[in-house]
């Protein structure tokens, strides 16, 4: 099969802002705005065991379409409107051409 598979835009309905948090040289967390705009968030509960095989309870899933940071990993928070949660995990599904389909991120 060859080509890109179309993204489903229907789907995209909850605004969201995803932000990088990274840490300056003073040990404060430096929050970056990486993509602001509508996602599909499924609030589905589900458990996984972490790095150190502990087991978390995620809130749920965001998907987004393409790719919202390039050649980067995504670690930070998640923000719908009020509510703040962190990400656990994010990966990048891609098209049989190499090219990235979406983001999801899980969340705590």
């Amino acid at each position: 099969m060859k080509g890109k598979l179309p993204f489903p835009k229907w789907i995209l309905k909850t605004p969201v802002k995803v932000y990088q948090t990274d840490t300056s040289e003073d040990g404060e967390p430096i929050e970056e705005l990486i993509f602001d705009g509508l996602c599909c968030y499924e609030e589905k509960m589900k458990q996984k065991l972490d790095k150190e095989r502990r087991l978390v309870t995620l809130s749920g899933k965001v998907i987004i379409q393409g790719d919202i940071n390039p050649g980067k990993l995504i670690e930070g928070l998640v923000r719908f409107g009020e509510i703040e949660r962190p990400i656990f995990s994010a990966s990048r599904p891609q098209h049989p051409d190499g090219s990235v389909f979406s983001t999801e991120l899980e969340l705590m």
